[in-house]
């Protein structure tokens, strides 16, 4: 049964609009994306969610659309006060185009995302679909009745499983091609988008249990590195790095100053300042880009532990000693069996064997010294046979405990303890092993999605509910370096954290909470609290909405690094069309609080591949690859791409201003 924007029941209409976003979900992602859509990119949105009370909070009488309404009507109230004072929409315009500011997000609601519901949301007639079920089953059945309707729309799907994903990335534009011949190419190309919140999320995630709050983006072949500086000493000059990236809250000590959110005002952080303003801010932090290389192939996340050989990880090295002391008491026996008897080697090692084995004859008729050696021997022999069964019973027990999970090992320091192995757990799981950190993971649900890659990774895992007294501890709270509380539950990851901080008052914390008003409470009571321990609050779809928003509008962004509660974009653009790139120089494309040139791809067109890097050898002898040192005074042209830093607002004026002025 579909529900519309109107009180009265009513039969499944048409769509009022034409060339705009529909997003369909049901958790928040879906609502982040929304927002992002409408309130930053300024996109006519239609939101496709499912009826009744969210299941994960059935406490709550409200409805994911009365959720999604009471979200929608604060940014919209925000939106249309900024409008009121003078400020503008994403695209550059005016609110002249919605009469009263920016009108709210349509709001439609479908058991299942049916060739009903979608009629009903004008899929036919959209320019995009997202599908951000949490259900991979659900995007994939979606996804294919959306492109059976309207080939022509650009699809974003998300797909935990990446390589169902690429399969069906393909399977879908080929689809499309058939459904329209002739199709553009470069149209072709981004008909399809597969991403996964959680590898979205996963690396800014890890970032926060790196020491100095290092935070790496690596995506498309390169591996970029900023890292958040605290104020130079009186005297001191601050190293700029690259180039400085943002400014942080000058009020990051004040328990009751700014939260680093994007209302935090003046005196919050300041993402991409200009050289005037980081000059004039003293006493607080920056984040610089402080190295930029190709990124190292992808290689399996190493295993705690190390490598060691197969023998080690089924036989203990007790009995492996003792199989040692047995082999050579053998070898010496047969040595003195050689001396004595003045045999050849061979054939007193074969004696020496039978003898061990009880199989020789008894050395009644021989010298004294043969029957002594035969003695010893036996004795031996004797030594073999509980040998045996320890080496059978050891096997038996290796083979056992490798399909079992590992316990803390009891000296266990400076780790990362990781609540939560759900889909973003596993995620940021994986990634902090490739970084070589080592992780004790808490879960209660012995099912639960990241259990087998704990195993695969040998990760010591301890199960039971994480409020609970004990088990914390089990985890070795009081020994671990941060704490990452990534539950699907904002209250258990608060308590969690309360109760980790009572053990250890130091302990560097980042907890995944939904709420922005609680996210600020909790974030500002911990810091009044804790002023010496490092706090970061994370919301997963704030982290993943910017990716697929410009995914949505027909781009691709390289990564995302959180600055406080902001987040900062990375993305590879072409020169042309862009009116505030093209013609001006590097300096005077930089706009401060906007975007900034970091580099310029210096392959020729023809030879470009979309991840950055050249698919051979260039076809001329121009130089190839990418140039960051750009001069500033170099004159952006038509055919250039470059690597930019940008806000998310930046990010969607460039992207807006590109389809304003693209001939159709």
């Amino acid at each position: 049964m579909l529900g519309s924007v109107s009180t009265l029941p009513q039969q499944p209409q048409r769509s009022p609009f034409s060339g705009h976003m529909v997003v369909c979900g049901d958790d928040a992602l879906a609502q982040r994306l929304a927002v992002e859509l409408r309130y930053v990119y300024g996109e006519r949105v239609t939101l496709l969610l499912p009826p009744g009370r969210d299941p994960r909070r059935p406490e709550l009488p409200l409805t994911q659309r009365g959720r999604a309404a009471t979200l929608f009507g604060r940014m919209s109230a925000a939106m249309n006060r900024n409008l009121g004072n003078g400020g503008t929409v994403a695209n550059g315009g005016s609110d002249s185009d919605t009469g009263a500011g920016l009108e709210a997000v349509r709001i439609l609601e479908a058991a299942e995302p049916s060739d009903e519901a979608f009629e009903e949301a004008g899929v036919d007639t959209a320019a995009a679909l997202a599908l951000v079920y949490d259900d991979d089953e659900r995007n994939i059945r979606a996804a294919l009745t959306a492109r059976r309707l309207n080939p022509r729309v650009r699809l974003v799907i998300r797909l935990y499983n990446r390589k169902l994903g690429q399969y069906l990335e393909t399977l879908l534009d080929q689809a499309a091609a058939v459904a329209v011949p002739g199709l553009d190419p470069t149209a072709l190309d981004t008909s399809t988008t597969v991403l996964s919140d959680a590898d979205t999320a996963a690396p800014a995630l890890a970032a926060t249990a790196l020491t100095g709050s290092s935070k790496v983006v690596q995506a498309e072949g390169l591996l970029l590195r900023a890292v958040e500086r605290t104020p130079p000493r009186q005297g001191e000059v601050a190293d700029p790095g690259l180039c400085t990236l943002a400014l942080l809250s000058s009020t990051t000590h004040d328990p009751a100053g700014a939260e680093g959110s994007d209302s935090s005002g003046a005196e919050g952080p300041q993402l991409l300042p200009d050289q005037q303003s980081v000059a004039a801010a003293t006493g607080r932090g920056t984040v610089v880009l402080e190295a930029i290389r190709e990124a190292a192939p992808d290689r399996p996340a190493p295993r705690m532990g190390g490598r060691s050989a197969p023998l080690s990880q089924i036989f203990s090295r007790r009995l492996r000693r003792s199989v040692l002391g047995v082999a050579a008491a053998v070898l010496g026996l047969a040595v003195a069996s050689t001396l004595t008897t003045g045999e050849h080697p061979l054939h007193s090692v074969y004696l020496t064997l039978l003898d061990l084995f009880a199989m020789g004859d008894p050395a009644v008729d021989d010298s004294a010294a043969r029957q002594v050696i035969q003695l010893l021997s036996g004795v031996a022999g004797l030594m073999l046979l509980p040998l045996l069964v320890a080496g059978v019973l050891e096997a038996f027990g290796s083979l056992r405990t490798a399909s079992s999970l590992r316990r803390p090992p009891r000296g266990l320091s400076g780790h990362v303890v990781l609540l939560g192995l759900g889909k973003i757990g596993t995620r940021v799981l994986v990634r902090l092993r490739e970084l070589n950190i080592p992780v004790v993971c808490v879960e209660d649900d012995p099912a639960a999605r990241g259990i087998p890659v704990a195993r695969r990774l040998q990760v010591p895992v301890v199960l039971g509910d994480v409020t609970q007294e004990g088990v914390l501890e089990a985890a070795k709270i009081q020994r671990s370096r941060a704490l990452l509380a990534l539950t699907s539950s904002d209250t258990t990851n608060l308590e969690a954290t309360l109760y980790a901080r009572s053990v250890k008052p130091d302990l560097q914390v980042a907890l995944r909470l939904f709420d922005d008003e609680f996210a600020t409470a909790v974030y500002r009571t911990l810091r009044t609290a804790h002023p010496q321990a490092l706090t970061r609050s994370r919301s997963v779809s704030h982290l993943a909405a910017p990716s697929f928003a410009v995914a949505m509008m027909g781009r691709q962004i390289l990564g995302a690094i959180p600055v406080e509660r902001k987040v900062m974009l990375f993305a590879a653009i072409k020169v042309a069309g862009h009116p505030q790139l093209e013609g001006r120089t590097v300096e005077e494309a930089f706009r401060a609080g906007a975007w900034r040139v970091l580099a310029l791809d210096a392959t020729p067109p023809e030879d470009r591949h979309p991840d950055l890097t050249t698919a051979g050898p260039s076809s001329s002898d121009r130089p190839s690859g990418l140039i960051w040192d750009l001069h500033p005074g170099y004159v952006l042209r038509a055919e250039d791409r470059v690597v930019i830093a940008a806000t998310r607002r930046g990010l969607a004026e460039l992207l807006r201003r590109r389809r304003a002025v693209t001939p159709r």
